[in-house]
């Protein structure tokens, strides 16, 4: 869609990247890469550190940046307005509901105009008395102690991000991870809870996954090698130097990862290897943390399993023999193998197990079907079942089941797109639940002022896509509506139809939002994740479009007013839609895009790629997987023909999408594209795969991206992008 406003002061002229051809024969095909000159042989230090980065590489980006300011400035009234609209729908003095563990509640709160959380604890005594539904203290419980101050512990630091933050069993030491970067790679810190000293030289080079030992004395975590892969497990008695730690667990296969877990009983450590379709597990009794690793059952490929504890036996979720949509087993403690595994919760077909926690009495399990959740809970004494549900069109549910084991009370969270996040506990035994906590939208917030909606669109081999939307009382469904089409569709990762305060700057100013729950998620099951994988891929490029066209044809939008956002795997499903149907978009958003999926997938010196095959196939060694990802990668398919305008947002210090991918992607779009629309490019330098720290500092971005979009449909000048008394700081602050 061509850019109209002529009344406009028009932005620098775009960086045009420099051509330096690369050509590499692939099964029997001549691969040329005009930019791969943007990967940076010194991309591991520069993720740490980006002014290693080189200098010609540097320059590119920052006159990307420069032209990206540029283009935005004219907006930046109304970016202001929007970062305070999106400000003032949250609570800025926010307590969670506390969780009980011994003689404690812990909880996390946030002061006013903080960016970080306080993890905070206070005695039972003299708390208990509260009612369960009385509303939490702004300023936190009766002798409250604070654990951890996110907004001190970030002063003076450049980027700010926790990892785990654990206390331990003995509720006398603290351990926590913290992220200096944005590169992910977090240092370890134990303090003494009342001293607030620290008892433990800082152990660096970790995933940030860490967990206690029984006795409060040993801790387990987890480290990072040269390629960024989490590879081994150490354990380390309190207090020594991180070189003396022990290793518990090497990963000898460079596509599988590694963390550590324990069960709900924190009765056993436990050792995760996995890869995305395959998993093991091994376990140490966490009374006698020095023991030897005990194997649950051997890695078989294409199953997975997880583990908990209960009396005598393991309780496992599998999808071995045959379930593919999971079931549950039982397994002896003392001889966990395969052959002993009873079944304790039938396959049934359609319906995906999601999750299991062990508590003493009660069994309870998360499942999902036809896209919709529900929680199912075992009465152990009786062998009874009973479910929790809600009769909402399209709603999100999870469970939050705290420190405790020999508990009736099962905490869990609900919200639908048009209602803000409740926190329930409910009785297991007498199925009451208690409404502790509904999530304020200080600036106002009618749920009947939207309508929330499951459809379902034809994909073109027949298959029934579902997609929830929401969209104003008053927003006609004439096809006239502009419409943000979300979409992910990778790594059975499910898309909830949960509540997001953001999303209103959009659908308040007529936009529809919608979400496309696409093959490669397991909103319908295990199967929509495998139909949605590997040589099956297209299906989810495919889907995405049929969404699209089932929107404009049911007049929740139009051809060429559909926006499509993804970030990381949903951004290549971003990029590929643009090559297959440009005319069907009005803009779309690219946030950490994997574009260049088919050089990364041919390179196992990267991070990621080993690991990645199973979801994308090996391009190196099998030519089928070669063709496949070829036909859909969005660098490799880029083409002379018009594109809407594009924002495509990158963090240099991401182990997850390398700067380059986005980078390359934009140089070769700017290079082909025949319109003359907006292409962007946001490199943070100092910033990773989860974008800008900080709760208000990240609304920066969704107001840039928001303005971004209103822009391309000329509504940023319908909601005062250019009023002089907007930049008032009575004014633009007055929604606070």
């Amino acid at each position: 869609m061509t850019d109209a406003r002529t009344d406009r002061p028009q932005p620098s002229q775009p960086p045009i990247a420099r051509r330096a051809p690369v050509s590499e024969q692939r099964h029997g095909v001549m691969l040329v890469d005009d930019y791969a000159w943007l990967r940076d042989e010194n991309w591991r230090e520069a993720m740490h550190d980006p002014s290693l980065l080189h200098a010609d590489i540097a320059a590119y980006l920052q006159a990307e940046n420069d032209h990206t300011d540029a283009h935005m400035a004219p907006l930046s009234v109304f970016r202001q307005r929007l970062v305070a609209e999106l400000r003032a729908r949250i609570a800025e003095r926010d307590t969670s509901v506390p969780t009980p563990d011994g003689d404690w509640y812990y909880y996390v709160r946030f002061r006013e105009a903080g960016q970080h959380p306080i993890f905070c604890r206070a005695p039972r005594a003299g708390n208990d008395d509260r009612p369960a539904d009385a509303p939490m203290p702004e300023d936190g419980l009766n002798n409250e102690q604070i654990l951890l101050d996110g907004d001190a512990e970030a002063r003076g630091r450049a980027y700010f991000s926790l990892g785990a933050v654990n206390h331990s069993r003995d509720h006398r030491l603290l351990a926590f991870a913290l992220d200096e970067r944005g590169s992910e790679a977090f240092t370890l810190h134990v303090r003494d809870i009342e001293t607030q000293r620290e008892v433990q030289p800082p152990i660096p080079n970790t995933t940030g996954n860490l967990m206690w030992s029984a006795d409060s004395a040993t801790l387990f975590f987890t480290t990072l090698d040269d390629n960024h892969r989490p590879c081994k497990v150490w354990r380390l008695a309190l207090g020594d130097a991180p070189e003396s730690a022990e290793l518990v667990y090497a990963e000898a296969d460079p596509g599988f990862f590694v963390s550590v877990d324990t069960t709900q009983s924190d009765r056993f450590i436990l050792i995760h290897a996995h890869d995305h379709a395959t998993s093991e597990t091994r376990v140490i009794d966490s009374a006698t943390p020095w023991d030897a690793p005990r194997l649950i059952a051997e890695r078989v490929e294409g199953q997975e399993y997880s583990v908990e504890d209960d009396g005598e036996y393991f309780v496992l979720m599998t999808n071995a023999d045959g379930a593919e949509d999971f079931k549950m087993v039982r397994t002896p403690i003392a001889t966990p193998a395969r052959e002993h595994w009873q079944t304790i919760v039938e396959h049934v077909p359609g319906r995906l197990l999601l999750d299991h926690v062990e508590f003493a009495d009660f069994r309870v399990r998360m499942e999902r079907a036809d896209a919709l959740p529900r929680i199912v809970i075992t009465d152990k004494a009786s062998g009874a079942d009973h479910a929790i549900r809600f009769d909402a069109e399209a709603y999100s549910l999870g469970i939050a089941p705290g420190y405790e084991h020999d508990t009736s009370t099962l905490r869990f969270i609900y919200s639908a797109p048009n209602t803000p996040d409740e926190t329930y506990d409910y009785d297991m035994a007498t199925h009451e639940r208690r409404l502790r906590k509904r999530r304020a939208v200080p600036s106002g917030f009618n749920p009947q002022d939207y309508i929330v909606r499951r459809l379902h669109a034809t994909a073109t081999d027949g298959a029934e896509v579902p997609v929830t939307l929401i969209h104003h009382v008053d927003t006609p469904i004439d096809g006239t509506a502009p419409c943000l089409l979300h979409g992910y569709g990778a790594y059975g990762i499910s898309e909830a139809a949960a509540f997001s305060s953001s999303r209103f700057s959009l659908i308040d100013r007529g936009f529809v939002h919608a979400t496309a729950h696409v093959r490669g998620g397991k909103e319908c099951g295990y199967r929509w994740y495998a139909n949605g994988k590997l040589a099956h891929k297209p299906n989810t490029f495919s889907d995405f479009i049929a969404v699209a066209e089932h929107l404009a044809a049911t007049g929740y939008s139009a051809a060429g007013r559909i926006v499509p956002h993804g970030g990381s795997a949903g951004g290549m499903l971003v990029g590929a839609v643009l090559n297959q149907r440009p005319e069907l978009w009005g803009a779309a958003i690219a946030d950490v895009p994997f574009v260049d999926v088919l050089n990364t997938m041919m390179d196992d010196s990267l991070p990621l790629t080993p690991p990645e095959w199973p979801e994308w196939g090996n391009p190196r060694d099998d030519v089928a997987a070669f063709e496949t990802i070829r036909s859909y990668c969005p660098y490799q398919n880029v083409e002379a023909q018009s594109y809407p305008p594009i924002l495509a947002i990158a963090g240099v210090s991401d182990p997850r999408v390398t700067y380059w991918e986005p980078a390359k992607w934009v140089a070769k779009l700017r290079a082909y594209k025949t319109d003359t629309n907006a292409l962007l490019l946001k490199t943070h330098m100092a910033a990773g795969h989860g974008g800008l720290p900080g709760r208000f500092t990240a609304l920066e971005e969704t107001a840039m991206i928001y303005a971004f979009v209103l822009d391309a449909f000329n509504k940023a000048e319908e909601s005062g992008a250019n009023e002089a008394d907007a930049s008032d700081p009575v004014r633009a602050n007055e929604v606070y």
